[in-house]
């Protein structure tokens, strides 16, 4: 008689993850040798600690096209993109040409150059938002943002999302990824400081609201009255996977901050030009007071910018609001800008990604339900994420979304030639303008493996 074993989920899961991470282990023993060696002089043998994930951070040699090389000299089709900054593609001629040119008559003097004016009307045009400035991240970028509405309104509270990340100034350093444990009801959810380096003081600056919940930013400003500056929010949010607003949403948000006297910021330094041209501003027919941007802009190279209407970009005009930074506006990095915005990103750019993204999403689609695993495909222009959970709306339900599944695609696509972003269930795909079908089918082909496996592995005879 055969007997059948059912196993959970969870389990069989654990032993995918196991049987992967050892070969993912086995392949980059260059990675690890070099990790090692450095963190005498790194700590924790990386740059940054968002390069640190499990099993294994991943050193890279170089990339080119669609792929970048690790140490280990394996080649991966790059929809990791470097966080979304990559959708030019590695070492795109047009990019290669105009820093080499460049670089040539010099790469800074902390004084204006005329690719700054290129860039800001490109933006202008794009965005909707008439006056820009430039920074060199998107923390930068943000942090005008905050102080920006604060220059305006002279009120010092803020409203940001629960689970948004904006970077790591103090004012959003607040309700990033708190536990369940610390984050207070779900309608009013507790201002819970990133880390210990946040000050109390300033996280109590900070209100928390959760994500397309219109009722509680308006009990936030009613509670609060006259004292917030403005709200800053990713209007698609992408740093819990991938979840859109509900609509109206945006639109009757900008309407409510306006009649308490307060201003709307996006931070688009994930969705701004990703999702389309414009962005999601454009994508979602809604033009807040301020958008933030970075990433994607500078083709590769550090960037950041912020733009914003007139009445509040008067304020770094007239001396209120001092929005200075040695490295603003860069020659290097306005020369590549402008190259991006007006040769590269330009509307076959975006019939690529489209057409690419729409194979994604409905074989990626098919083959969950072909293999019995849970979840769904979210994805705008070139930005995508397989969600293997029920909906997202809220950093509640992301927290009921097991890290399980999110690794264990993560490890299958690495070992299987494709390199996503590290950190599994909080981050999505990024295609660039040099991606082939051959890239995107080499995805699906590790999804499909993943499915096959975990389906066979689902019960023991």
């Amino acid at each position: 008689m055969t007997v059948v074993s059912e196993r959970t989920p969870a389990r069989v899961l654990d032993d995918l993850i196991a049987l992967q991470e050892g070969a993912f282990l086995a392949r980059t023993v260059e990675s690890r040798r070099v990790r090692t060696e450095c963190s005498d002089v790194l700590p924790g043998g990386v740059a940054s600690n968002w390069q640190d994930a499990p099993p294994g951070a991943v050193w890279i040699s170089h990339g080119q096209g669609s792929r970048v090389v690790d140490l280990d000299g394996t080649s991966y089709v790059d929809l990791h993109g470097g966080f979304g900054v990559n959708l030019v593609g590695h070492a795109h001629p047009a990019v290669v040409e105009t820093i080499d040119e460049r670089v040539r008559k010099g790469t800074h003097f902390a004084q204006p150059t005329r690719d700054a004016v290129v860039v800001a009307r490109l933006l202008a045009e794009r965005f909707g938002l008439p006056m820009w400035r430039f920074g060199n991240s998107g923390t930068e970028a943000t942090m005008d943002a905050v102080h920006l509405m604060r220059a305006a309104t002279g009120r010092m509270k803020i409203i940001k999302v629960e689970g948004s990340y904006h970077g790591h100034h103090d004012s959003v350093q607040v309700s990033v990824y708190p536990s369940i444990e610390e984050a207070g009801p779900p309608l009013r959810p507790r201002s819970v400081r990133y880390s210990v380096s946040v000050p109390p003081d300033l996280a109590r600056l900070t209100v928390v609201v959760p994500f397309g919940d219109l009722e509680a930013v308006e009990r936030a400003l009613i509670e609060n009255a006259g004292e917030i500056a403005g709200m800053i929010l990713e209007p698609v949010m992408m740093n819990i996977g991938l979840i859109p607003p509900p609509d109206g949403y945006l639109a009757q948000l900008k309407d409510l901050l306006h009649r308490h006297g307060a201003y709307l910021a996006f931070d688009e330094v994930k969705t701004g030009l990703s999702v389309a041209p414009g962005g999601a501003s454009e994508l979602l027919g809604v033009t807040p007071d301020l958008i933030c941007l970075a990433k994607a802009l500078g083709g590769g190279l550090p960037c950041g910018a912020i733009g914003g209407t007139p009445d509040l970009m008067r304020l770094i005009s007239e001396g209120v609001y001092e929005q200075v930074g040695t490295f603003n506006g860069n020659p290097l990095t306005m020369a590549v800008a402008a190259v991006v915005l007006r040769d590269v990103l330009n509307s076959d750019a975006y019939r690529h990604f489209d057409r690419l993204r729409t194979v994604m999403t409905d074989e990626a689609t098919a083959i969950l339900r072909k293999w019995g695993m849970p979840g769904y495909v979210q994805s705008y222009g070139a930005k995508g994420s397989v969600i293997f959970h029920q909906k997202l709306r809220d950093y509640r339900d992301f927290l009921d979304y097991p890290d399980e599944w999110g690794h264990a695609h993560w490890l299958y696509q690495h070992n299987g030639g494709v390199f996503l972003p590290p950190w599994g269930k909080t981050e999505q795909w990024t295609l660039s303008v040099q991606h082939s079908d051959d890239d995107v089918r080499r995805f699906l082909t590790n999804l499909d493996t993943m499915g096959r496996d975990y389906a066979g592995s689902a019960a023991i005879r």
